[in-house]
């Protein structure tokens, strides 16, 4: 069962606790030959490439990479009502959640005749990466898609790894919720292959390059979007899925350890943090953890997960130092059951996405917050932010400049061109002055 570590009477530096903290060992890395190779011959051999990637990781020849749309139609419909009416509600809610997220446009003046105008832009054309492994994830189509309409993209392309039980095509229910969000051009090809097809095109596919590549997926999807970056933007490069709970002796036990069991029946990778000062809910979760474990349907990977080094409960002294070990971590989910929640988001630097209380499950972030649900993990959102609309959006800054705004700087920018030895800079703005003014 789940490691226990007690760092209580510890005065430990920033540096001592991101050694501390549980973490899996996924080096992108050690993939990234493989990822690589994979790539190359998808730029050599296009769909070809892809189909032996196929038949070599997903035991299935897709007779088409490229859906029909006669298949996305009949996913629609084929659609369990309950599933089809959740995801309407998903779509409704994170669309809404999504566009509080775009940036209005902003006028600076800085001066009679002088403006910087703020705009955004959205970015051409991205492709989605929807992965197929042990779970089906409809939500990651609705999380995925919704911020980039949202944001305007006017192009848009997903893929997803062929299903063996659907003779080679999408999981129907990964199809249905696409189709529902109107996208059009789907292709049934996973892995680093897909990665590369995405970022480098498949001509023969009528798949054009994209711009940005968003989603999450395995070790050797990581290691292919870093080594596509470059040639195209990247979200991220996602890993196993975190959750970090900071709780008190206020906090119910059965729901602390429903929650860490939550997430970690997502992977054996999966990782799993209770932070608490309270040593005898550390003796109520270990508990309510063997229960729950043992009872849930996929507890081969719940256990799998909970007793690897990435999950530990961590009893620690107060509250505050729980909040900087947490802001350590940098976890991807942070759920706050104290008593008093907004005060202990007030020491919080660092989450992917935070759940204040005891009525706000990672589960809801998961499907029906309306918040997006593909965050940062493996200490990211120390420096980097979940999905949204701003995924899909470039800053641009708009110069606007009269004459009589140029004149006001003009001696400035001759002072510290000439101070760079780069007279030439000068010499542009004083050759607006040298010349008649045109009516």
């Amino acid at each position: 069962m789940i490691q226990t570590l007690d760092l209580r009477g510890r005065r430990l530096s920033r540096a001592e606790l991101l050694t501390l903290v549980p973490r899996a060992q996924t080096d992108v890395a050690v993939a990234s030959e493989a990822a690589a190779q994979l790539i190359a011959e998808v730029r050599a051999n296009g769909e070809e490439a892809l189909l032996a990637q196929a038949e070599r990781f997903d035991r299935v020849r897709p007779a088409s990479i490229r859906v029909d749309p006669a298949d996305i139609a009949a996913a629609i419909a084929g659609l369990d009502p309950a599933v089809r009416a959740a995801i309407d509600e998903a779509i409704r809610r994170v669309r809404l959640a999504s566009e509080a997220q775009v940036p209005p446009p902003a006028v600076t003046t800085l001066g009679p005749g002088a403006h910087v105008v703020q705009r955004w832009q959205p970015v051409d054309r991205v492709g989605f990466y929807v992965p197929g492994g042990k779970a089906v994830y409809p939500s990651s189509v609705v999380m995925s898609v919704v911020p980039a309409q949202v944001a305007r993209v006017s192009s848009v392309v997903l893929v997803s790894p062929p299903q063996a039980e659907f003779g080679g095509g999408v999981h129907p229910t990964i199809l249905g919720a696409a189709g529902i969000l109107g996208v059009e051009e789907i292709y049934a090809m996973g892995g680093a292959g897909a990665i590369g097809a995405l970022a480098y095109g498949v001509p023969t596919l009528g798949l054009d390059p994209v711009d940005l590549i968003t989603g999450p997926g395995n070790i050797y999807v990581a290691a292919a979007k870093r080594i596509v970056r470059g040639a195209v933007g990247i979200d991220s490069e996602a890993g196993p899925t975190e959750i970090l709970v900071i709780a008190d002796a206020t906090a119910d036990p059965r729901i602390v350890a429903a929650d860490l069991i939550s997430q970690a029946e997502h992977d054996e990778l999966a990782a799993a943090v209770l932070v608490t000062d309270s040593p005898e809910l550390v003796e109520a979760v270990l508990a309510e953890l063997e229960r729950q474990a043992a009872a849930t349907s996929s507890s081969t990977r719940v256990l799998a997960a909970l007793d690897a080094r990435q999950s530990a409960i961590v009893l620690v002294d107060d509250i505050a130092a729980a909040a900087a070990l947490s802001n350590a971590y940098g976890p991807e989910h942070l759920s706050l059951q104290t008593a008093d929640p907004d005060a202990t988001l007030d020491l919080i630097t660092n989450a992917g996405a935070i759940f204040l209380g005891h009525d706000a499950p990672v589960s809801l972030g998961d499907y029906l917050a309306g918040s997006n649900h593909v965050l940062p993990t493996g200490g990211q959102s120390r420096f980097a932010s979940g999905l949204g609309a701003t995924t899909f959006l470039r800053s641009q800054q708009l110069i606007r400049y009269d004459r009589e705004g140029l004149e006001g700087v003009r001696a400035d920018i001759r002072a510290l061109s000439d101070a760079e030895q780069l007279p030439a800079h000068g010499d542009a703005v004083d050759a607006r002055f040298d010349s008649p003014v045109s009516d």
